[in-house]
Parts: C-alpha cells; structure tokens; sequence
C-alpha cells in the first residue's frame, strides 16, 4: 500500500483489471550546500528506493546564494540544507520558514594533492607561510555566497593569536586580495563585500568548485570542509581547534571574528548544518519525510560515511512539526 503523502503516484487499475498508467511522479525540490552534494546523493538513492514515486531533484549551490533565491526570488524549494544553520533564523524566519534542525557539523582544513607546491613540506605549523609563497596558488570560494568562503579568512585571522604572529592574515589574504581587516573591542572585522583577489589568491563562487580547480593543478590549495577533502580523496591538513570551527568548546574564541558581507555580517562560530522545509515549499508533507530520513539512522550513516560527524539527535528550533518531534531534541 502506498503512504498516504505519496498516494499522487500510485498506480491503479482500470474496470477490466489491466493496470492503468502510472501517474506523473511527485517532484521533491532539495536545495541544498555545494559541500552536501556527496551524502545527498545517497539520501536521495535511498529516499527513492523507499519511496518511488517521489523524484528527488538536487539543487546545490552556496548557502546563502541559494537561501536568497528561495527569499528573494521565491524559488520553491520543499527542502533547504545549509551549512550555515543560522541562515535560516537570520534570513528565513518567519516569513519564510517557522522551524529548523541543526543536524550535522564540519571543520576547515586547508586541501591539496601531491602535486601541489611544497607538498612534501606543507605542515600544521607552517601553512602559512607556503601561502605567502609567491609561487603557490590558492583559493577559497566568495565570502559573499558561500558559507565556507567567509569561514576561511576567519580561521586565518584566529591564526594570528594561535600561532603568534600578528601579519598572517596582511602576508596571505592582505597582500592578494582587496579584504581589509579591523578590530574594535576585541573583535576582528574582516571586510569582504568586495574581495578583488589577486595575484596567487583566487576566489570562486562556490568551495566544491575549487575541487576541480585542484585536480587540474589550477590550484595548489584550497580552503574546504573536511568532509568534501574526504570525499574527493584529497590531501588536508588538519588545523588546531582553537582555529578551525569545530569545536564548541572554543565558541568564545570563534566569537573574536566576523566577516562581513553583502548579506550582512557573518560571526564566527562552529561549523553546524541546518535545515528546514521552507514555506513557499510545494510538497511539504514530502519534504517533511526527506528530513526524517535524513536525521534517522539513515541519515546518520550516510552523513558519517562521508566524513560530516551527525549531531545525534538533531536539535529542533521554533515550531517544529509534530510528526519529527520524536526524533529530534526540541531546544527552547
């Protein structure tokens, strides 16, 4: 028997018995963070697989690209994931969504392959300094479309402190690029509206595409999510949590930076991936079932397996529906 959410693509029977033409598919619109690309895809083979009546289409982007096509364009989207849960109380609420869940985590590393410059010398002590190399290309995606774009230059003003050298940030994104940083308070400002990169600095609209760009030896690193140097079989360094935004344990450190942006300004804070079925959404009641697979046992494999830890169980904000309550810790 079909459920009764998906009861529009069942097939049914004519007066003399013979089956009658399967009726069109429900289109299931999943807007989701370049950096998800990897584990959707498996949720999607295995939401299909549950349900195959349901064609789940993947729309992958920058986070706060794709938000601001559902916000401002009013794209219907059944779902939205993205890497920046904030997004979506700051930009999204309450016209445009109710609820969330947060329900996985990230953490930066600087990527390259073994052809990359200085690969063979490239340490968590020195990073730095091979960035500042005039012969080393390296890249992160726009600080004004993507999540891990304005997370990148934070971990590398947070490096200043950590590493204690105060021209970390002026000899690698300074010296390459128009982003300018000031500090008030305490507080480092990092201004990125318009970044102009130049010289060995590069910046793309989203962090998957310097992927390619590695692959190809365009590039010799690149700012990403770890999970996406996991899953593209990349080499990474692993940062200090102090620097890296993984950790809330160091939130109050992560809280000494921000980036601003055209969408505003961006505070630094753990990397935590949000989601929600947005108002204008078509099929709710579908999207609805899509993130129950996602924040189950399902969903939680697929996600660990591509290198992004779940957030077990995933934590629910505003008016949560009552259908995922269950599986959820419901936050006040």
């Amino acid at each position: 028997m079909c459920s009764t959410i998906f009861i529009c693509g069942c097939t049914g029977t004519t007066d003399n018995g013979q089956a009658s033409a399967p009726v069109e598919k429900t289109e299931l619109k999943v807007f989701h963070a370049g950096s998800l690309a990897a584990p959707f895809e498996e949720m999607e083979a295995a939401f299909e697989a549950k349900y195959p009546n349901v064609d789940v289409q993947l729309h992958p982007g920058g986070s706060t690209a794709i938000c601001r096509e559902i916000v401002d364009l009013d794209k219907s989207a059944d779902v939205y994931a993205s890497a920046d849960y904030s997004l979506i109380p700051n930009l999204m609420m309450p016209d445009d969504a109710d609820w969330y869940l947060t329900f996985a985590k990230n953490r930066m590393v600087l990527s390259y392959t073994s052809e990359s410059l200085y690969a063979d010398e490239v340490t968590s002590e020195n990073w730095y300094e091979i960035l500042a190399k005039d012969d080393v290309k390296w890249a992160f995606s726009d600080p004004n479309q993507d999540p891990c774009g304005y997370r990148s230059p934070m971990v590398i003003q947070l490096a200043e402190s950590y590493y204690g050298n105060d021209q970390i940030f002026e000899t690698t994104v300074g010296a390459n690029s128009a982003i300018t940083v000031t500090v008030d308070d305490g507080v480092y400002t990092i201004h990125a509206t318009d970044p102009e990169p130049k010289d060995t600095l590069q910046i793309r609209p989203k962090s998957v595409e310097l992927v390619q760009m590695l692959e190809a030896g365009g590039l010799d690193y690149a700012w990403e999510y770890r999970s996406v140097a996991v899953q593209n079989n990349l080499k990474f360094l692993e940062l200090p949590e102090e620097i890296d935004l993984s950790s809330i344990k160091f939130a109050d450190r992560y809280a000494t930076v921000q980036t601003e942006c055209t969408g505003g300004m961006k505070k630094g804070k753990p990397i935590v991936y949000g989601v929600t079925v947005p108002k204008n959404s078509k099929n709710p009641d579908v999207g609805l079932e899509f993130i129950k697979m996602l924040v189950s046992e399902t969903g939680q494999g697929i996600m660990k397996g591509q290198g992004q830890p779940p957030i077990v169980p995933a934590d629910g904000f505003g008016s949560v529906p009552a259908s995922i309550k269950d599986l959820v810790n419901i936050q006040a």
